[in-house]
């Protein structure tokens, strides 16, 4: 039996849950899935500048663990802007950090406390 995810920790949430390509019908579009620890790395790692070790020390998980997050993240973007698809963000196995009060209908439906349901890991 495989070990559980360990519940990684987000401070920030994104601007907007779905992107796609301008001037095709979302019904259309082949989806990616970015979960929201991803969404963390590339905000923490590119948005804010920041360096592996201290990402992983926010986040709660090893340098190591970073890493393989932030190049499954990467891949799925890239794939996304050169194959024209879709991108979702949602689920995953974490924890708001820092969010005490999230917007109504967040994805994967935020449940009161601090704790993101949906995606694996839950």
């Amino acid at each position: 039996m495989p070990r559980p995810f360990k519940n990684r920790f987000i401070g920030g949430q994104p601007g907007s849950v779905v992107y796609k390509p301008a001037g095709i019908p979302a019904r259309t579009l082949e989806w990616l899935i970015l979960g929201l620890d991803e969404f963390e790395t590339i905000r923490l790692l590119d948005y804010e500048g920041l360096d592996q070790e201290k990402v992983a020390q926010l986040m709660g998980v090893s340098r190591p663990t970073v890493t393989r997050v932030y190049a499954s993240a990467r891949k799925k973007i890239a794939q996304a802007l050169t194959e024209g698809k879709a991108i979702s963000i949602e689920g995953g196995p974490v924890a708001s950090a820092a969010l005490p009060q999230m917007p109504q209908g967040f994805p994967m439906g935020y449940r009161g406390g601090r704790r993101w349901r949906g995606g694996r890991g839950r």
